[in-house]
């Protein structure tokens, strides 16, 4: 009798969008591959959501330095400059794949999924004889991007990091087994990587197979919209706004904008319940407290919330936006100034869909704020509408590597 199949699963730890869509492709793989294992070596935050759903973390996965309380010592007031944050993070990046490298050398697995974890897939590219099992990438987003005040200084430095990128998967096309793109074609920006570099579709388009966009949660069970409100404890006669910055501790400040906008949303709009989810690394304590403003510190099945709220105020996070564009929401949401990925890459997928409405944290005053909240809550809206299988043609792609 052969033994079953293993699998180690890498998942990013900044944001919680990863780990949900993980879970789901691992659901799915799970489905496809009967008896296969699968081992998650992973970080706060993501270990609070695989717990809950009952994964196994492995217990090396203890020794991994956070690279969530980095991104945070790198921000500011809604401020994040991404591409110099991930330029200063090489000592925890070098500690984690060295925590990675230690376990596939003393245990053994079939496949490695590392979900933009870029550590990984970085030093397997510079020592491809240290690949010892079948490997796959996923990815929502390909291409570092300068903004706009960084100079002619960040467009060298960005198309530098492109260029080695590109040049890594043309020496070593075969240390990635599967490349994943978590998305369509369409999805991804007009770009280029850099001069007399390739459009950034046109690569990606040969490098990568696309699953489409994956959700992470079934559809299905928010179809009847109501009954849903009734599930969660949403009385019909209030409009139920959610707050949430995601699952690292950078999005404070703009918790603490949109709550300063309650009593004069409240105003506008009487029957209005603001719901706050601060997230696992943001103390609910240290934020302002009023009547009728809940503030909670973190909800499982955020998700469904979500899809019954009437409106929501969002990061510029492509998982909570697309959950929110999935499930017909309207909502507003803040690009961290600074962090490319947010203002490129998310946006111009947003916009594909028609979705959201954007706002600039540093010019928006409360008070524009409720003005927003008055406008957008319980609006009807028209997207273009989001796939449900991106789990299931992921994983199916994971177990043709597998088989």
């Amino acid at each position: 009798m052969s033994s079953p199949r293993r699998v180690l699963y890498m998942s990013s730890p900044i944001g919680l969008g990863h780990a949900r869509r993980d879970v789901a492709i691992a659901r799915e793989l799970r489905a496809l591959v009967p008896g296969v294992e699968i081992d998650w070596l992973a970080q706060h935050p993501v270990t609070r959501v695989l717990e809950a759903e009952g994964e196994r973390v492995h217990p090396a996965s203890r020794h991994l330095a956070n690279e969530s309380s980095h991104i945070e010592s790198e921000s500011a007031e809604h401020d994040l400059h991404c591409f110099q944050a991930w330029r200063r993070m090489d000592e925890i990046l070098v500690a984690n794949y060295m925590v990675f490298h230690d376990l596939v050398r003393q245990e053994r697995y079939d496949l490695w999924i590392g979900d933009e974890a870029w550590e990984i897939d970085y030093y397997l590219h510079e020592h491809p004889t240290e690949k010892r099992a079948h490997y796959a990438w996923l990815t929502d987003f390909v291409g570092w991007l300068p903004m706009d005040d960084g100079g002619a200084h960040e467009a060298h430095l960005t198309a530098d990091y492109n260029g080695e990128m590109v040049g890594h998967i043309a020496a070593h096309p075969d240390v990635r087994d599967c490349a994943l793109f978590v998305g369509n074609p369409e999805d991804i920006v007009p770009d280029a990587l850099g001069p007399d570099l390739p459009l950034i579709r046109d690569w990606t388009e040969r490098n990568f197979d696309f699953a489409g966009y994956v959700t992470g949660f079934d559809a299905e069970r928010f179809a009847d919209r109501e009954r849903l409100r009734a599930e969660l404890g949403y009385r019909p006669d209030e409009r139920v706004c959610i707050v949430t910055v995601g699952g690292s501790g950078v999005g404070e400040h703009l918790l603490r904008k949109v709550m300063a906008a309650f009593g004069e949303a409240k105003q506008r709009v009487p029957d209005l319940r603001m719901i706050v989810v601060a997230g696992p690394r943001i103390d609910p304590a240290t934020l302002p407290q009023a009547d009728g403003l809940q503030i909670c510190l973190y909800v499982h099945d955020l998700y469904l919330h979500l899809a019954a709220c009437d409106l929501a105020v969002v990061q510029g996070g492509l998982t909570t936006a697309m959950e929110l564009t999935a499930a017909g929401r309207p909502f507003i949401y803040f690009p961290l100034a600074h962090h490319f990925e947010q203002n490129f890459h998310v946006h111009h997928r947003l916009e594909r869909y028609g979705a959201g409405r954007r706002l600039d944290f540093e010019t928006s005053e409360p008070e524009d704020i409720a003005a927003a909240i008055e406008e957008e809550i319980g609006r009807e809206v028209s997207y273009r509408p989001v796939e449900r299988d991106g789990a299931r043609r992921a994983a199916e792609r994971l177990a043709e590597v597998l088989a």
